[in-house]
């Protein structure tokens, strides 16, 4: 279980083998960690479209010698109309099945900005191996079987309507077709090309063609906290990157006990998460600013009590998704995150490509004056949530980052301790058992109620008992992707690469040169 691999001079971890080694192939071909990571992206939008796509947002770390952060997340179209959601009966923004949960995707901008900066290869070259799977086929995974037969009942989603099982050869003509256009044209190919007039059709309103010609990806200053001994950094808002921050910071300042097979290690840092989390509904939005005064984390830490959980109420005054990582020979890495959302996102299929649409507006609030109430040209509170870890004097130590819904900074705060704290392998720190803070079914409802949230745990783990004598309702659940997917690359002071992938995704794999 605890597979850690070593290379010396170049890694691509990502939640499919055939992604990996596509982004290993352009660190051989000289490419850089921004290339290797556009590549296994692309690969990734083809053979797992139940986790991300074209149709999906993106958000990027990048250690070049210096941290910058790339945002990527879609802004909803001008037909946004919340009044209108409201008049229907909606309370909350739909999940499924509905375009206006669908804003702009911003993944084809991503890979173009990130290329931009940071890429040495032509675009076609990185593009190459996923035209080539989406054109010739590839096979299915164990993990996409379920979702592409509901996918194939959908109107547009006919690419998946043969599978059947893990291993099923599937071809995506439309997919390939797209994925040529941004290789040949750009994003204009893509936006304002067969794509973007098929987001038109099936938006009805929703989107005009200026809203798809506005470019969607912003380089921004990325946010830090000193844990550890380390700083750790993450996204800015609209990200919930803060999450994980404050929850490292929080951390850092209790005495958790010197093994995490103690339950007062997951109790401890599972009421770091829910102290950090609890008011996420009412403080995030876009604009969002000072998420991480010092004085505030001090606060909320001196809130947690070692004997027994902590109530919430009243205490403030006011997945699907897939990770890569990827670092090369030069010290670059970069920390990828992409997603449809929820499993194949809306299960609205732009018709003309058969690409699959996200659903990230559910993030958007539907309270009349709310700071991220739906709109247009707005972006939603995203629960994306890369990590980049650093020395003290600034070299890259980690990149680092997991799917999973509003769960992402819980199972990554569990991982960074894990190998900051207790000096764990990444193949250990990724594979030992985690908890997570229970949702109402979504993985995107944890904070409507935090007060209520039942502590999963994954199967095997020794926490049950002292967790339940501490407070805690708890239950078990299987070892699997409910707790996410996470993956780790770890630079040793020597220079010498570490990694893993999550073994919960079944086919992943950490490769290196």
């Amino acid at each position: 279980m605890h597979n850690t691999r070593y290379a010396p001079s170049g890694m691509v971890c990502s939640v499919d083998h055939l992604a990996s080694a596509a982004g290993l192939a352009m660190l051989d071909r000289g490419g850089s960690a921004a290339d290797a990571a556009v590549a296994a992206n692309a690969v990734l939008s083809v053979v797992a479209p139940h986790m991300c796509g074209l149709g999906g947002d993106l958000f990027a770390l990048v250690h070049d010698g210096e941290v910058t952060a790339l945002n990527a997340s879609g802004r909803a179209g001008s037909g946004a109309d919340p009044a209108r959601l409201r008049a229907e009966g909606h309370t909350r923004m739909p999940h499924l099945h509905d375009i206006r949960s669908v804003p702009v995707p911003g993944c084809v901008d991503g890979w173009l900005a990130l290329h931009g900066r940071h890429g040495r290869l032509a675009m076609a070259d990185l593009l190459g191996p996923a035209i080539r799977l989406a054109r010739d086929g590839f096979p299915a995974s164990p993990l996409m079987v379920a979702g592409a037969m509901n996918a194939a009942r959908r109107p547009g989603g006919g690419d998946f309507a043969g599978v059947r099982a893990a291993g099923d050869r599937v071809t995506r003509p439309g997919l390939a077709r797209a994925l040529r256009a941004v290789a040949e044209h750009g994003r204009d190919g893509f936006y304002l090309g067969e794509f973007g007039q098929g987001l038109i059709e099936v938006g009805a309103g929703e989107y005009t063609e200026a809203d798809l010609a506005a470019p969607g990806a912003d380089w921004a200053e990325p946010l830090r906290v000193r844990a550890f001994g380390h700083d750790v950094w993450s996204m800015p808002p609209n990200s919930q990157g803060y999450l994980l921050l404050m929850s490292l910071g929080i951390a850092d300042g209790l005495r958790l006990p010197g093994s995490p097979q103690h339950p007062a290690w997951a109790h401890l840092l599972a009421e770091a998460a829910r102290v950090a989390g609890h008011d996420r509904l009412d403080v995030l939005h876009e604009t969002a600013k000072d998420l991480l005064d010092p004085a505030e984390i001090a606060r909320r830490r001196a809130l947690i009590d070692p004997r027994s959980r902590l109530r919430l109420r009243g205490l403030s005054e006011r997945g699907d998704t897939t990770y890569l990582c990827a670092v090369d020979g030069d010290g670059m890495g970069v920390s990828l995150i992409q997603s449809n959302a929820s499993g194949f996102g809306s299960m609205v299929f732009e018709p003309r490509t058969g690409i699959n649409l996200h659903n990230r507006g559910i993030g958007f609030s539907l309270r009349p004056g709310h700071p991220a109430e739906y709109g247009p040209g707005r972006r939603p509170p995203h629960t994306l949530t890369p990590a980049l870890i650093t020395r003290p004097d600034g070299t890259l130590r980690s990149v680092v980052g997991t799917m999973g819904g509003d769960a992402q900074p819980q199972i990554l705060l569990q991982v960074i301790t894990r190998l900051l704290r207790h000096g764990e392998e990444p193949g250990q720190a990724i594979s030992a058992r985690r908890w997570r803070l229970g949702t109402g079914g979504t993985g995107f409802d944890t904070w409507d109620s935090p007060d209520d949230a039942v502590l999963d745990l994954e199967e095997g783990s020794a926490w049950a008992d002292g967790l339940a004598a501490l407070g805690h309702r708890v239950a078990a659940l299987p070892y699997g992707g409910s707790f996410g997917h996470a993956h780790l690359i770890d630079v040793r002071a020597d220079g010498m690469l570490a990694g893993a992938a999550d073994p919960r995704s079944l086919v992943g794999a950490a490769i290196g040169r």
